[in-house]
């Protein structure tokens, strides 16, 4: 190759190369021009975002109000340590655990608890209600009523701290007036479930967010929507490590609205201290017929206006502190809920207590006697016992008090009397034992006053009560017919007793016997009730026949005092009765304090001026000890008190609710104070308590 062939060649390869290189810088000059001038917007916009964080402002929760305007459950504020999680996941594992290390010094959290509550919901490794449900750019609330030192020490040593914030938050507070507890009354919150964040979302609610508490009992639950609030939003600037370095904008959460209630803390610390006096007195009295003291291991109270269904006081026993839910529940403390050995005292039993009536079902049995046949003028034998099929059924303690009326049979509780009447009916239309639908005007009664289904009161978890008719028989025998045979095969039943109803259950337990019918007229057998529906009822024969659906609230108001809804009472519907019956009740049950049954406990009570109906009972359950009942009512209130396993209604609940009719009217020996000297006197308060600019709450009526 000659040299002037390699010269040519030379020069041809730096022309290619310095053609290319032209080529790369116009390129990287066309790119520059691209992404600066013409997406430099966009660019800029995506750069400025992954600095800024959006965090959830939480709003703090409505007060709930008695009807006097005395704060039931309040706020107040708590230092809360979080950690971020963004910031933690960029440090080696050596920092993190000693960063983990300080934090649990500090907060004196268990550093595998931090670990749990670091946990998404809904991972593998997550434990439910111990992991997090809110954004992952959020910091994580690990510890709750931080002492104020610990959580200063946290703000002032961040370089200690990467990550980990320590703020004061709102948490729920129970002031109790007069010392009250009301947990079932009032609820308990948690944190959102996953699911119900994803339906909020669905649904466009932004009044929740995945670090939300949302109401699950009592009035917290079923007036949440109200309470809650709407949740704000602050925008903040972080740096390269996830830190905050400035705020960039900011939305204020609005606080959610105030409920009043019909509750009046008074008389509620009232029904309470004596519910819980009744049960521990009972508690240390000897029960001669089971050779033992008294169990008395539930109760419930209930105090309502007759003539709007309003709940006044309510009161269930075993009760529990609600404050345990606030900053969440430990495991041991929800197991204690739960327990049946503690009594289950997340089981409110006024309303979701399940009973058998006993004897202060005779009243409802009354009214449809005497609606269907009967006259005021019937007598019939009030015998030591009555003789049905090959079972002999006895009089309370075989008492015989000869032929009497409806009003001494109610008066001194006669079981024979009523069993006739049970029995008349039983012989006139259902004495084919396998005809379902065969009338019986005392089931239409009872359930005409509402008994076997919900009252509808503005609570959840009501129970529904039940009406052992022929219906229920053929189906619950049904259900049980191969369990009870199964026992009936293999004899392994653990007593003859057992036996012996496993063998005739599963021959024709469906069967709707004349013995059914006559346990049906006293409240007995497999008919139960709830303490709220027996209130209802009594209110019921109080105002004329009218049922209410209970109501505990009664309006709700803004944070800035504005009436945003009132909550009238609301009529369930009308008992078919004839005025007559109903009067001729009503009468005959002013005679109970008076020369019945109640009648030594209500001794020297002012019967003339405060005029109290009643009607004692002790239900009879298999294997356990009588329930006690009493319930009683005037032209404005309804007081019914129930302790399972505690004896005789008037010997065990008497005393009470006496005590609970002095209080709300104010009585003294056989005085009765002026109304307003009286906790509650005759007029309940029609309007609502005043909220006034400064935040406090005046009684209603007041002003200053």
């Amino acid at each position: 190759m000659s040299a002037a062939t390699g010269e040519r060649r030379s020069r041809l390869r730096l022309v290619v190369i310095q053609a290319l290189v032209f080529s790369l810088f116009a390129t990287l000059m066309v790119r520059l021009y691209y992404l600066q001038v013409v997406s430099g917007d966009e660019y800029a916009a995506q750069a400025a975002s992954q600095s800024v964080r959006e965090i959830v402002v939480q709003p703090q929760r409505g007060l709930i109000v008695d009807d006097e305007g005395r704060p039931l459950v309040a706020n107040r504020t708590s230092w809360v340590v979080s950690i971020d999680r963004g910031t933690l996941a960029k440090l080696s594992d050596h920092e993190q655990r000693a960063l983990l290390h300080r934090v649990a010094r500090v907060t004196d959290v268990a550093v595998p608890r931090i670990h749990r509550l670091l946990t998404t919901c809904g991972e593998e490794k997550a434990v439910q209600g111990d992991c997090w449900n809110g954004s992952p750019f959020q910091p994580v609330p690990v510890a709750v009523d931080v002492p104020q030192p610990m959580a200063l020490r946290v703000l002032e040593q961040p370089e200690d701290f990467p990550g980990v914030t320590a703020e004061q938050q709102s948490l729920r507070a129970y002031p109790a007036p007069y010392g009250i507890n009301a947990a079932h009354l009032l609820g308990y919150l948690s944190p959102i479930t996953g699911e119900e964040y994803d339906a909020a979302k669905r649904d466009g609610d932004r009044s929740v967010n995945g670090a939300s508490v949302v109401g699950r009992a009592g009035v917290e639950k079923e007036y949440d929507a109200w309470l809650r609030g709407m949740p704000g939003y602050q925008q903040v600037a972080v740096d390269s490590m996830g830190r905050v370095i400035g705020d960039e904008a900011e939305v204020s959460a609005q606080p959610g609205d105030t409920l009043v209630t019909s509750i009046d803390a008074r008389v509620q610390s009232i029904v309470e201290q004596q519910l819980a006096t009744t049960i521990q007195t009972a508690r240390q009295t000897y029960d001669k017929v089971t050779h033992k003291n008294y169990v008395a291991d539930s109760g419930a109270a209930i105090v309502m206006e007759a003539k709007t269904g309003r709940i006044v006081a309510m009161a269930s026993q075993p009760t529990y502190d609600p404050s345990v839910w606030v900053g969440g529940i430990s495991k041991k403390e929800l197991a204690r809920l739960y327990s049946e050995k503690a009594g289950t005292p997340l089981l409110g039993r006024a309303m979701q207590g399940q009973f058998a009536p006993g004897s202060t079902w005779k009243p409802i049995m009354t009214v449809g006697a005497l609606n269907n046949g009967f006259s005021t003028d019937t007598r019939l034998d009030c015998s030591s016992g009555l003789q049905v099929g090959n079972r002999l059924f006895k009089n309370y303690e075989s008492a015989a008090f000869g032929f009497i009326g409806f009003d001494q049979a109610l008066q001194i509780s006669c079981d024979t009397f009523f069993y006739r009447v049970g029995l008349k009916y039983w012989q006139q239309y259902g004495s084919d034992e396998t005809d379902v639908d065969a009338k019986d005007p005392l089931v239409e009664e009872a359930k005409a006053f509402g008994f076997g289904s919900r009252t509808g009161v503005d609570l959840p978890g009501e129970a529904p009560g039940r009406i052992a008719d022929r219906e229920w028989k053929l189906a619950y025998w049904k259900s049980m017919r191969s369990y009870y045979c199964k026992i009936d095969r293999e004899k392994s039943a653990k007593n003859d007793y057992l036996q012996l109803f496993a063998h005739e259950f599963c021959l024709d337990g469906n069967r709707y016997r004349a013995g059914d019918a006559v346990n049906f007229a006293i409240g007995q057998g497999d008919t139960i009730v709830t303490p709220l529906q027996l209130a209802r009822a009594y209110a019921a024969l109080s105002n004329g026949g009218t049922l209410y659906e209970p109501r505990v609230a009664k309006a709700i108001v803004s944070p800035d005092g504005t009436v945003l809804k009132r909550i009238p009472p609301k009529v369930a519907g009308k008992v078919p009765s004839t005025k007559a019956a109903l009067d001729y009740v009503d009468t005959a049950l002013q005679g109970t304090p008076r020369i019945g049954t109640l009648a030594w406990k209500f001794t020297d009570f002012p019967l003339d001026k405060v005029h109290v109906r009643g009607k004692t009972g002790s239900a009879e359950v298999y294997g356990k000890q009588s329930t006690s009942w009493v319930a009683t009512y005037d032209e404005n209130y309804v007081v019914v008190m129930m302790v399972s396993q505690a004896g005789t209604g008037s010997g065990t609940s008497g005393p009470a609710v006496r005590a609970i009719w002095e209080s709300l009217y104010g009585i003294d020996g056989e005085d009765v104070v002026p109304a307003d000297s009286a906790i509650r006197g005759v007029t309940p308060p029609a309007s609502l308590p005043t909220f006034m600019d400064d935040g406090s709450i005046l009684p209603p009526g007041r002003k200053d």
